[in-house]
Protein backbone atom coordinates (compact mmCIF):
# COMPACT_ATOMS: atom_id res chain seq x y z
CA UNK A 1 0.00 0.00 0.00
CA UNK A 2 1.31 3.31 -0.55
CA UNK A 3 1.56 6.23 1.80
CA UNK A 4 -0.30 8.14 -1.56
CA UNK A 5 -2.97 5.50 -1.78
CA UNK A 6 -3.57 5.53 2.05
CA UNK A 7 -3.43 9.56 2.08
CA UNK A 8 -6.06 9.53 -0.46
CA UNK A 9 -8.53 6.82 1.54
CA UNK A 10 -8.37 10.04 4.44
CA UNK A 11 -10.44 12.07 2.85
CA UNK A 12 -8.71 13.47 -0.26
CA UNK A 13 -10.02 13.54 -3.65
CA UNK A 14 -8.58 11.07 -6.17
CA UNK A 15 -8.49 13.81 -8.56
CA UNK A 16 -9.60 17.34 -9.33
CA UNK A 17 -13.16 17.69 -9.27
CA UNK A 18 -15.29 19.14 -12.12
CA UNK A 19 -18.67 19.64 -9.74
CA UNK A 20 -17.00 22.31 -7.43
CA UNK A 21 -16.43 22.06 -3.14
CA UNK A 22 -19.78 20.59 -2.18
CA UNK A 23 -19.14 17.29 -4.40
CA UNK A 24 -15.62 17.10 -3.41
CA UNK A 25 -17.01 17.48 0.50
CA UNK A 26 -19.70 14.47 -0.66
CA UNK A 27 -16.37 12.20 -1.99
CA UNK A 28 -14.57 12.86 1.11
CA UNK A 29 -17.32 12.14 3.10
CA UNK A 30 -17.74 8.53 1.49
CA UNK A 31 -14.69 7.75 1.47
CA UNK A 32 -14.52 8.17 5.51
CA UNK A 33 -18.20 6.68 5.45
CA UNK A 34 -16.57 3.46 3.97
CA UNK A 35 -13.80 3.39 6.12
CA UNK A 36 -15.82 3.05 9.24
CA UNK A 37 -17.84 0.91 7.83
CA UNK A 38 -15.16 -1.66 6.46
CA UNK A 39 -13.08 -1.17 9.32
CA UNK A 40 -15.53 -0.97 12.33
CA UNK A 41 -18.91 -2.75 11.40
CA UNK A 42 -21.16 0.43 11.41
CA UNK A 43 -24.25 -0.58 9.90
CA UNK A 44 -25.95 2.05 10.37
CA UNK A 45 -24.72 4.19 6.96
CA UNK A 46 -26.40 7.32 8.42
CA UNK A 47 -24.51 6.88 11.30
CA UNK A 48 -21.66 6.03 9.33
CA UNK A 49 -22.09 9.20 7.03
CA UNK A 50 -22.39 11.65 10.23
CA UNK A 51 -19.59 10.61 12.02
CA UNK A 52 -17.67 10.81 9.16
CA UNK A 53 -18.63 14.33 8.14
CA UNK A 54 -17.63 14.91 12.13
CA UNK A 55 -14.68 13.59 11.75
CA UNK A 56 -13.64 15.44 8.71
CA UNK A 57 -15.09 18.58 10.31
CA UNK A 58 -17.62 18.92 7.71
CA UNK A 59 -21.21 20.47 7.56
CA UNK A 60 -23.96 17.65 6.89
CA UNK A 61 -26.30 20.90 6.09
CA UNK A 62 -23.92 20.82 2.91
CA UNK A 63 -25.08 17.23 1.84
CA UNK A 64 -24.37 14.00 2.75
CA UNK A 65 -23.56 10.97 -0.03
CA UNK A 66 -26.16 8.81 -0.63
CA UNK A 67 -26.18 4.90 0.02
CA UNK A 68 -24.89 4.26 -3.77
CA UNK A 69 -21.70 7.11 -3.07
CA UNK A 70 -21.29 4.78 0.41
CA UNK A 71 -21.44 1.53 -2.09
CA UNK A 72 -18.78 2.98 -4.39
CA UNK A 73 -16.47 3.90 -1.88
CA UNK A 74 -16.27 0.37 -0.71
CA UNK A 75 -15.31 -0.38 -3.69
CA UNK A 76 -12.81 1.31 -3.89
CA UNK A 77 -11.61 0.85 -0.31
CA UNK A 78 -11.46 -2.90 -1.02
CA UNK A 79 -9.44 -2.39 -4.01
CA UNK A 80 -6.90 -0.30 -2.00
CA UNK A 81 -6.68 -2.04 1.17
CA UNK A 82 -8.85 -5.34 0.46
CA UNK A 83 -6.27 -7.35 -1.17
CA UNK A 84 -6.82 -11.12 -1.49
CA UNK A 85 -8.01 -11.31 1.95
CA UNK A 86 -11.00 -9.33 0.59
CA UNK A 87 -11.08 -11.56 -2.46
CA UNK A 88 -10.86 -15.26 -0.34
CA UNK A 89 -13.73 -13.57 2.14
CA UNK A 90 -16.50 -12.73 -0.72
CA UNK A 91 -15.84 -15.95 -2.11
CA UNK A 92 -16.26 -17.63 0.93
CA UNK A 93 -19.12 -15.22 1.18
CA UNK A 94 -20.68 -16.05 -2.21
CA UNK A 95 -20.58 -19.70 -1.72
CA UNK A 96 -22.26 -19.64 2.06
CA UNK A 97 -24.78 -17.87 -0.05
CA UNK A 98 -25.49 -20.57 -2.59
CA UNK A 99 -25.87 -23.09 -0.20
CA UNK A 100 -28.91 -21.40 1.49
CA UNK A 101 -30.48 -20.52 -1.96
CA UNK A 102 -29.94 -24.02 -2.84
CA UNK A 103 -31.51 -24.89 0.76
CA UNK A 104 -34.58 -22.72 0.09
CA UNK A 105 -34.69 -23.23 -3.36
CA UNK A 106 -38.64 -23.50 -3.54
CA UNK A 107 -39.30 -19.54 -2.45
CA UNK A 108 -37.00 -18.34 -5.65
CA UNK A 109 -34.16 -17.12 -3.56
CA UNK A 110 -31.83 -13.83 -5.04
CA UNK A 111 -28.83 -12.60 -4.02
CA UNK A 112 -29.04 -9.35 -3.51
CA UNK A 113 -26.74 -6.51 -1.41
CA UNK A 114 -23.06 -6.21 -0.80
CA UNK A 115 -22.16 -10.23 -1.22
CA UNK A 116 -23.92 -9.64 -5.16
CA UNK A 117 -22.12 -6.66 -5.77
CA UNK A 118 -18.89 -7.40 -4.31
CA UNK A 119 -18.59 -4.64 -1.76
CA UNK A 120 -19.53 -6.76 1.49
CA UNK A 121 -17.12 -6.61 4.37
CA UNK A 122 -16.43 -8.59 6.71
CA UNK A 123 -19.43 -7.59 8.85
CA UNK A 124 -21.88 -7.94 6.32
CA UNK A 125 -24.90 -10.18 6.00
CA UNK A 126 -25.72 -11.95 3.47
CA UNK A 127 -29.35 -10.93 1.85
CA UNK A 128 -31.15 -12.85 0.21
CA UNK A 129 -34.73 -11.85 -1.46
CA UNK A 130 -37.48 -14.69 -1.02
CA UNK A 131 -40.65 -15.26 -2.74
CA UNK A 132 -43.59 -15.99 -0.26
CA UNK A 133 -47.40 -15.24 0.27
CA UNK A 134 -46.44 -15.43 4.34
CA UNK A 135 -43.47 -15.72 6.97
CA UNK A 136 -45.19 -18.75 8.31
CA UNK A 137 -44.21 -20.60 5.02
CA UNK A 138 -40.61 -19.52 5.22
CA UNK A 139 -40.60 -19.89 9.13
CA UNK A 140 -41.94 -23.54 9.00
CA UNK A 141 -39.29 -24.54 5.57
CA UNK A 142 -36.51 -23.43 8.62
CA UNK A 143 -37.79 -25.53 11.57
CA UNK A 144 -38.04 -28.36 9.10
CA UNK A 145 -34.50 -27.87 8.08
CA UNK A 146 -33.62 -27.80 11.90
CA UNK A 147 -32.29 -23.90 11.50
CA UNK A 148 -32.94 -21.44 14.16
CA UNK A 149 -34.08 -17.83 13.37
CA UNK A 150 -35.25 -14.52 14.50
CA UNK A 151 -37.75 -11.63 13.00
CA UNK A 152 -36.13 -8.57 12.59
CA UNK A 153 -38.08 -5.53 11.93
CA UNK A 154 -41.76 -5.29 10.52
CA UNK A 155 -42.34 -3.61 7.37
CA UNK A 156 -45.21 -1.78 6.08
CA UNK A 157 -46.85 -4.24 3.93
CA UNK A 158 -46.73 -6.55 6.90
CA UNK A 159 -44.16 -8.54 5.75
CA UNK A 160 -40.78 -8.97 8.20
CA UNK A 161 -37.59 -10.05 7.39
CA UNK A 162 -36.02 -13.22 8.79
CA UNK A 163 -32.13 -13.29 10.21
CA UNK A 164 -30.16 -16.77 10.65
CA UNK A 165 -26.73 -17.51 11.32
CA UNK A 166 -24.14 -19.07 9.52
CA UNK A 167 -20.82 -20.04 8.98
CA UNK A 168 -20.02 -16.22 7.67
CA UNK A 169 -21.57 -14.38 9.44
CA UNK A 170 -25.86 -13.90 9.03
CA UNK A 171 -28.11 -14.27 6.55
CA UNK A 172 -30.42 -11.34 6.30
CA UNK A 173 -34.14 -13.22 4.58
CA UNK A 174 -36.47 -10.69 2.71
CA UNK A 175 -39.92 -11.88 2.00
CA UNK A 176 -41.42 -10.66 -0.81
CA UNK A 177 -45.21 -11.32 -1.92
CA UNK A 178 -45.65 -13.04 -5.87
CA UNK A 179 -47.13 -9.63 -6.95
CA UNK A 180 -43.92 -7.98 -5.51
CA UNK A 181 -41.52 -10.50 -7.20
CA UNK A 182 -43.58 -9.72 -10.79
CA UNK A 183 -42.83 -5.75 -10.61
CA UNK A 184 -39.80 -4.38 -11.60
CA UNK A 185 -36.74 -3.91 -10.03
CA UNK A 186 -36.53 0.14 -8.12
CA UNK A 187 -33.70 1.69 -9.78
CA UNK A 188 -31.24 3.64 -8.61
CA UNK A 189 -31.02 7.74 -8.97
CA UNK A 190 -28.31 6.90 -12.13
CA UNK A 191 -31.11 4.60 -13.44
CA UNK A 192 -29.31 1.83 -12.49
CA UNK A 193 -30.26 -1.69 -11.18
CA UNK A 194 -29.17 -3.33 -8.58
CA UNK A 195 -26.73 -6.09 -8.73
CA UNK A 196 -28.61 -9.40 -7.72
CA UNK A 197 -27.96 -13.19 -8.47
CA UNK A 198 -30.19 -16.28 -8.86
CA UNK A 199 -28.27 -19.63 -8.06
CA UNK A 200 -27.82 -20.92 -11.50
CA UNK A 201 -26.52 -16.81 -12.26
CA UNK A 202 -24.21 -17.33 -8.94
CA UNK A 203 -22.68 -20.74 -9.88
CA UNK A 204 -22.09 -19.48 -12.83
CA UNK A 205 -20.13 -16.85 -11.45
CA UNK A 206 -18.28 -18.72 -9.05
CA UNK A 207 -17.51 -21.45 -11.43
CA UNK A 208 -15.61 -18.55 -12.93
CA UNK A 209 -13.72 -17.54 -10.59
CA UNK A 210 -12.36 -20.22 -9.94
Amino acid sequence: MTHRAHSAYQGRPYAPDPFGRGAQNRTRIAQMAAKLIAEHGLADWSLAKRKAARQLMLSERDGLPGDDEIETALVVYHELFGGEAHITRLRAQREDALGWMQRLASFKPLLVGGVAAGWATAHSDIRLELVAADEKAVALALLNLDVSYRTLHEKREGAADLWVESVTGGVRLTLRSPEAARQQPRRDRHGNVAVRYDAVQLAALLAGDG
